[in-house]
């Protein structure tokens, strides 16, 4: 019995934002184990367990986000597909800069 004949990959925003998420989850994931493994010496207390905490649910719930947009994407409507590709630059952006300040300005 074909008990997955009804999935659907639709190619439109939604399902290009679950592409990015799951491959951004990825190189987030790889890029805050390997600053934590080269500099979470320096961390105490709180600030460890934040960054675990971190390193753990973020790439989850990215993961799961696109997995669900990709697979389900075809069914939002516009409005939301613009709703997600809005949180889509704003994960980028906080992404990106927790890498930038982590990688370049705790060096000096």
């Amino acid at each position: 019995m074909l008990t997955f004949a009804q999935v659907n990959f639709g190619v439109n925003l939604a399902g290009l934002i679950g592409i990015i998420y799951l491959l951004w989850a990825i190189i987030y994931f790889i890029l805050t184990v390997a600053w934590l493994s080269q500099r979470g010496t320096r961390l105490r207390g709180w600030a460890l367990a934040l960054y675990i905490i971190q390193l753990i649910f973020t790439p989850i719930i990215m993961l799961l986000s696109g997995a669900i947009l990709f697979y389900q994407g075809w069914r939002l409507d516009p409005i939301l597909q613009f709703e997600q590709f809005l949180l889509l630059l704003l994960i980028l952006y906080l992404s990106i800069k927790d890498i930038v300040i982590n990688a370049v300005y705790r060096d000096r």
